[in-house]
């Protein structure tokens, strides 16, 4: 099969070559990478409906009680989103509503009855094997086989998750998610393996810096023009991949309703916990670029002879002041839980006396107010304990890109397979992210860099 991914790189090249100078003054030349270009976007049509044939092949053999082949599994992301269901059984109604999905006498009724039919036909060595399973098939596009069970080889065991099941699972883990679900977020054809996004190459705003170098100027009569350009930057995001693994008894096999909600619940957390916190504090080394790591994140100075493992109005002034203005709307207050007694003692110095910025009026015993200058504040377990980079965050998740396989397509985004005799279920998420911004932003008037992540130094 060919890569379609190495073509789409290709491709990306030709395009870079044929913006420039020596290329766009020489007429044949342009014209000659403009037929490249043309027949690399056919190669790459041509290769992706090949491999969306292929991939056709490792799909659940899912049928409605009339015969009719089930949707197309390939789903614009903004469906799975606005899914809200938070109950087990609400959550699964609303999947097959959006996907159009009828459950017949050849389908599972939930979860948990096939997690139970796929323990039982490897228990009786497949002598008593579900009807209603169906075997993940060989996917074309994979080059190399991986070591154990995988679904390049169908006899290595693994049983593809039937849609609505598959579907259910990942809905409930973006809809419990505080960054998740406001991540700009970009699903991933089957064939492709990552995704590039063209950006300008922005990071000042000072005259002649603007979208990367495009300046005006105020001409007298008779005054030459001087041309500028702007300058661009690809946003690449290659999927990284997440497993979850897990072990299940066997009297919990037998209850398939305990294990319909254990599953999907555990599956869920695990996958929002893991993804939410690469994406906070990843690396970016296998594994997506987290905010604190990344250089277009501002960390504000602690205030002179601030004591430790405090946070005081001054620092949230700062942070707020250093926010892109255009993050405002989306923005939330990232913190530690414990960050709270040092929120609720802010105080407001006015002349010889003070007050609180951070109670309701009235006395202490109603809630604090969730947001502090009209920006929510949401406690999450990533951020650091208090007095370290990190305990109290300031983001517009609007500004970070996450690009996935879009929950499910075919049988690479999520399936089960089995390790020896040991009932191991395993899912595994093909994810990466990074933030839109590559540096900080200078400002055209001012000394202090802009961001739309804004972060609190050690303490």
């Amino acid at each position: 099969m060919p890569d379609t991914l190495k073509l789409r790189q290709l491709r990306a090249q030709k395009i870079d070559e044929l913006n420039t100078d020596e290329v766009v003054g020489d007429s044949a030349r342009f014209a000659d990478i403009e037929s490249q270009i043309a027949d690399l976007d056919g190669q790459i049509e041509r290769a992706t409906r090949a491999e969306a044939r292929a991939a056709s092949l490792a799909r659940p053999l899912i049928q409605d009680g009339t015969g009719a082949a089930e949707p197309d599994l390939v789903r614009n992301g903004e469906i799975m989103r606005g899914l809200s269901g938070l109950g087990r059984n609400a959550n699964l109604r609303e999947v097959r509503e959006v996907l159009g999905f009828q459950a017949g006498e050849q389908h599972f009724q939930s979860f948990g009855e096939y997690l139970a039919a796929v323990a039982g036909h490897y228990r009786s060595h497949g002598s008593q094997t579900d009807a209603r399973l169906t075997r993940a098939g060989i996917d074309q596009t994979m080059t190399r086989v991986a070591s154990g069970a995988g679904t390049v080889d169908p006899t290595g065991g693994g049983f593809l998750v039937q849609t609505d099941f598959a579907n259910m699972v990942f809905t409930r883990a973006y809809a419990m998610g505080e960054i998740l679900s406001r991540v700009t977020r970009f699903s991933i054809s089957t064939g492709a393996n990552g995704i590039k996004i063209p950006g300008i190459d922005e990071t000042s705003r000072a005259t002649g810096s603007r979208y990367g170098g495009v300046q005006s100027y105020w001409l007298a009569e008779g005054d030459a023009i001087t041309t500028s350009k702007p300058k661009f930057r690809l946003i690449e995001l290659d999927l990284k991949k997440l497993a979850s693994a897990m072990y299940v008894t066997d009297e919990l096999l037998a209850d398939t309703n305990l294990l319909d909600q254990i599953a999907t619940q555990a599956f869920a957390e695990e996958i929002a916990f893991m993804t939410e916190d690469a994406i906070f504090e990843g690396n970016g080394v296998g594994k997506p670029l987290g905010i604190l790591s990344a250089p277009a994140t501002v960390t504000v100075p602690k205030i002179t002879g601030q004591q430790a493992a405090t946070v005081v109005k001054e620092n949230i002034d700062s942070m707020y002041a250093q926010l892109w203005a255009r993050s405002r709307d989306n923005a939330v207050w990232l913190i530690n839980q414990l960050v709270w007694p040092q929120l609720l003692q802010l105080g407001q110095v006015v002349g010889t006396g003070g007050m609180p910025i951070f109670l309701p009026a009235g006395t202490v015993s109603g809630k604090p107010y969730s947001t502090l200058y009209g920006i929510p504040v949401k406690e999450v377990e990533y951020c650091s304990a208090p007095g370290t980079p990190g305990d109290i965050v300031l983001a517009d998740f609007s500004q970070y890109a996450l690009a996935d396989k879009g929950g499910i397509q075919a049988a690479s985004s999520m399936h089960v397979q089995f390790l020896t005799d040991q009932m191991t279920f395993r899912i595994i998420y093909r994810v990466d992210g990074k933030p839109l911004w590559s540096a900080p932003l200078t400002p055209f008037k001012g000394a202090s860099n802009l961001s739309s992540f804004i972060k609190l130094a050690q303490r």
